[in-house]
């Protein structure tokens, strides 16, 4: 590893490790009505968004109440953008003349930015207008990452003895205390910095050969600021952040790279404050950050190593350089896409289609596990729920009754908790056996054997884990699949919530029992050695065999010399 490389990675490991306690506090006190800095510009504000809307801030809800308020006004977000897409060739902002959405793409695209997926079977500089992508889709991209807060807010409250709160009051604060003034910070600093901010048409420049070349732009940096603050993933253009407007420097990269992260990786430590158990809130960060870093190897090392094929050519020592962003390095580009997919965030700077098998797997490893931190909240009620199965196995190894944050952990729990953790892999596994059995699936491959098996498990994946990435190599703007992944990405995002709401319920109505010298703490090194080893075993049981039809039967072959 070079040196360039190893100084990216520990300054973009030390901004998160530094601005986790503060940042993590600052939240604790927002949702926890405390006084902070942004209370003067921001109350009058949502004061006025409160009446407007007719919120009482001093009503809370009971689980159902909260889920339910959360889904219905996520559809409604969901149809009026399906429908905005659907009339875009007569609205304003358009000055590409672009025409209407299809039916099954503006389908996919409405389900997919509203649940935080931000899937996309489009370019976005051919088929989306200013309004579409400004008005439209990074609305979106602002209210469906705050929902994603406020089920982490809500769960964690449930978990502190608290009662749950106020979605509607949760959702307004979350875009106005946290979302909104990180993501000026970033537009401001992604400006500085060259990126685009303008709702002029697109440039019409000619070339020194004699040609006309069509230049895109547009609101770049702030749908690049909130992209990545809000882990959303959708790029404005179809290269997303390997294009030079979206992504022009290496300042541009690392400030990607941090305002993805510092949210998730702060939710962590929120629990903590919120909890009372800051040093459970850092063992946590610790299994997470390591396997982080494991994902960062996979990606890492094979690229730096280069094709087996290439080295045989007696080419060793050349760095394997296919799809790789060669403007920032294989380094700097395995952290970028490290990121990317342990924060679910979706953004790419390369083709991942052409890494090699084990760096695809490593995608795919984050998209499997979705608690690498994971998009903001979501990763740490995927991270709690297998705390939950992993204290309720160790209770069956000692025969004790299994405890969580003081509260025994009983049947309901750890059904509704199963329940949670099986329906992903179950949307993925059942997606991708559909797509390899029905014509329709296969259609869509444009590689055989099993690179073309990854790319629609990958989709699948993507779909399920609300990642919105794209492998490539797959023509993923059938109606087949922008039917079936529209279908996973509203499954994904909303059944697993209710059921850790009903567990959070569930946990917030039973007595705190005291601690005792036979408590299994969840906190330390022990715990969080067990707790890798829970998250490695029952995913490995659930997807290895999968993965091997796919990333590991395809990187054997080629150590064979066999291409697809």
């Amino acid at each position: 590893m070079s040196l360039q490389t190893a100084a990216v990675w520990v300054v973009v490991v030390g901004i998160f490790l530094i601005a986790v306690k503060p940042l993590g506090i600052y939240i604790a006190r927002v949702f926890s009505y405390e006084p902070t800095f942004l209370d003067r510009p921001m109350r009058p504000v949502e004061h006025a968004i409160f009446r407007l809307f007719g919120i009482d801030p001093a009503t809370s809800m009971s689980a159902k109440q909260y889920a339910t308020a959360l889904i219905l006004t996520n559809f409604v977000w969901i149809l009026i953008s399906y429908v905005l897409l659907r009339l875009q060739g007569h609205l304003p902002w358009n000055p590409e003349h672009l025409q209407a959405i299809n039916p099954q793409l503006a389908f996919n695209t409405a389900t997919s930015f509203g649940t935080n997926t931000n899937w996309q079977a489009y370019a976005g500089e051919s088929t989306m207008s200013y309004f579409s992508q400004f008005g439209n889709l990074e609305f979106l991209q602002f209210v469906t990452p705050a929902v994603g807060g406020t089920i982490a807010i809500a769960f964690i409250r449930a978990l502190s003895g608290k009662k749950m709160g106020n979605f509607f009051v949760d959702l307004v604060l979350m875009c106005t205390r946290v979302l909104l003034p990180l993501s000026i910070v970033f537009t401001l600093l992604l400006v500085w910095q060259g990126v685009p901010e303008t709702l002029a048409p697109y440039l019409h420049v000619h070339t020194v050969t004699g040609h006309t070349q069509v230049v895109t732009r547009g609101p770049i940096a702030s749908w690049d600021a909130i992209e990545h603050v809000g882990t959303n993933g959708g790029g404005f253009t179809n290269a997303n952040s390997a294009n030079p407007l979206e992504n022009p420097t290496p300042l541009t990269s690392l400030f990607e790279m941090v305002s993805e992260g510092l949210l998730p990786v702060a939710f962590f430590y929120t629990l903590g404050i919120m909890t009372g158990r800051t040093k459970m809130a850092w063992t946590l960060i610790g299994v997470a950050g390591l396997i982080f870093l494991g994902m960062g190897a996979m990606i890492y090392f094979p690229t730096e190593m280069g094709s087996p094929i290439i080295n045989a050519l007696g080419l060793h020592g050349h760095v394997y350089r296919v799809g790789t962003e060669l403007r920032f390095g294989t380094g700097e580009t395995s952290l970028f896409e490290t990121a990317t997919m342990a924060f679910t965030t979706g953004t790419v700077s390369m083709a991942h289609d052409s890494a090699l098998p084990i760096p695809g797997l490593a995608f795919m490893i984050g998209m499997f596990l979705n608690l690498v931190f994971g998009g903001k909240g979501v990763g740490l009620i995927n991270m709690v729920m297998l705390v939950i199965i992993t204290v309720f196995l160790m209770g069956l190894m000692v025969g004790r009754t299994p405890e969580f944050l003081g509260k025994k952990i009983e049947a309901r729990e750890v059904s509704l908790a199963s329940i949670a953790f099986l329906l992903h892999p179950f949307l993925i596994l059942v997606g991708t056996a559909l797509s390899v059995a029905l014509p329709a699936g296969l259609t869509g491959i444009l590689n055989p054997g099993p690179h073309g098996f990854s790319e629609i498990l990958y989709a699948v994946s993507s779909g399920a884990a609300n990642n919105g990435s794209a492998f490539g190599g797959l023509a993923a703007s059938q109606p087949y699949y922008e039917i079936l992944i529209g279908v996973i990405m509203i499954i994904g995002r909303f059944a697993s919530v209710i059921a850790m709401f009903l567990l959070g319920e569930s946990l917030l109505k039973k007595k705190s029992v005291p601690t005792t010298s036979g408590t299994m703490r969840t906190e330390g090194v022990l715990f969080g050695g067990i707790l890798i080893g829970a998250v490695a075993v029952l995913n490995a049981l659930t997807f290895f065999p999968v993965v091997a039809l796919g990333p590991l039967a395809e990187h054997y072959l080629l150590l064979a010399h066999h291409l697809f």
